[in-house]
């Protein structure tokens, strides 16, 4: 049990690492931040990362994402991928990508599962081999080492380790990995979205590799990406009958920050664009939301917010909400609650949504 150092509220549901409740980081947030940029420099610098996003004047810029980095000589960005080196960038590219990756079958634990052709044959004989999940194909699943954001629950935050590794993969490399059973291609992390050139370019090279047969590219991401490399995102993933899927962390901008150390302003606008794309191909859906229930953090209403907005612009997209596992630099708090899944559920239906599943449901408990 942790206690709200600007309340002095004590429960369960308040992350010791961040030592403030969620009223809190709402409604005085000019109060509470510097606590909450405390609490980011120290997990970040832990990996060697910067405590905030450089703002070097006389620094080169990197617009790949929301953090539009200025990096001065010897700097690094927020994300740790792109250096100033004697005025140049000495970052991954499409020559020398920093990620991982392995086959997994399908149909597998994918957010987009029940929806997409992998797991349900949906846009079959398009974009699917079955007209039910594609037993006996496999997707490969790109693993990105570094991210935009700094999400103190992140499930797999060790790719912060490997952020400085020397291994790298071309793009060629990676669209070679693609054999006769693959079915999709899945770029994840950390998050793809400052190595998305690599992505791109290695999404593109495979579909050549592998014209006239089906290879759906899909993504899963945080969404802060410039908005020209989310057109080309789209433009693959619409063409190859793949989907792409946005992880709406919260609502409040405040609290977005706060758990993630980044505003969602971004991400909001991206989804928003990304979904006037929807018209062009209904089935299999091109776009996905999804959300992590934090404990204490992220509750019905946050959830009533984000699906509101969803409706707004389409109320078939499909959404997620996804049991939380304490992880990282939250791991006293609970697993979501099945009451907490289960209100969050009727409040985006409420809010006018028709397709919202609760995903990881052996990870709900009983109570808080």
């Amino acid at each position: 049990m942790a206690k709200c150092i600007n309340c002095g509220q004590e429960s369960i549901l308040i992350s010791k690492f961040l030592n403030l409740c969620a009223k809190c980081i709402k409604e005085k947030f000019d109060i509470v931040l510097p606590q909450i940029k405390k609490n980011h420099a120290i997990s970040h610098e832990r990996f060697g990362l910067p405590a905030e996003p450089p703002k070097n004047p006389e620094g080169i810029k990197c617009d790949f994402c929301i953090n539009e980095c200025i990096i001065g000589e010897g700097e690094k960005g927020y994300c740790g991928l792109r250096k100033n080196e004697g005025g140049k960038f000495k970052a991954p590219s499409s020559k020398n990508g920093n990620l991982s990756w392995y086959y997994d079958s399908l149909p597998t634990n994918c957010v987009g599962d029940w929806v997409c052709p992998g797991g349900t044959g949906a846009g079959y004989p398009k974009f699917s081999y079955s007209l039910g999940p594609e037993y006996g194909y496999k997707n490969l699943a790109v693993f990105y080492h570094g991210c935009s954001f700094n999400c103190l629950f992140c499930q797999n935050w060790h790719f912060r380790e490997y952020i400085e590794s020397e291994k790298r993969y071309s793009a060629l490399e990676l669209a070679q990995a693609v054999d006769s059973r693959t079915s999709c291609i899945c770029y994840f992390g950390g998050d793809p979205t400052p190595q998305l050139s690599h992505a791109i370019k290695a999404s593109r090279l495979a579909l050549k590799m592998n014209k006239g047969r089906i290879l759906r590219i899909c993504w899963e991401t945080n969404g802060s990406m410039n908005q020209r490399l989310l057109k080309k995102m789209l433009e693959l993933s619409l063409e190859s009958g793949g989907c792409v899927k946005f992880d709406l962390k919260a609502w409040n901008e405040h609290l977005n920050i706060a758990l993630c150390g980044v505003s969602n302003r971004r991400t909001l606008e991206n989804f928003a664009f990304a979904s006037e794309w929807i018209k062009y191909r209904k089935d299999p859906p091109l776009l996905i939301a999804s959300t992590l229930l934090v404990p204490g953090y992220v509750d019905e209403n946050e959830v009533y917010q984000i699906a509101k907005f969803i409706a707004s612009l389409n109320p078939e997209i499909p959404y997620s909400l996804l049991g939380f596992y304490p992880h990282f630099y939250m791991p006293d708090l609970p697993t979501t609650s099945r009451n907490h899944a289960y209100k969050c559920r009727e409040a985006a239906l409420k809010a006018g949504l028709k397709r919202v599943k609760i995903g990881n449901i052996h990870l709900l408990g009983n109570r808080y």
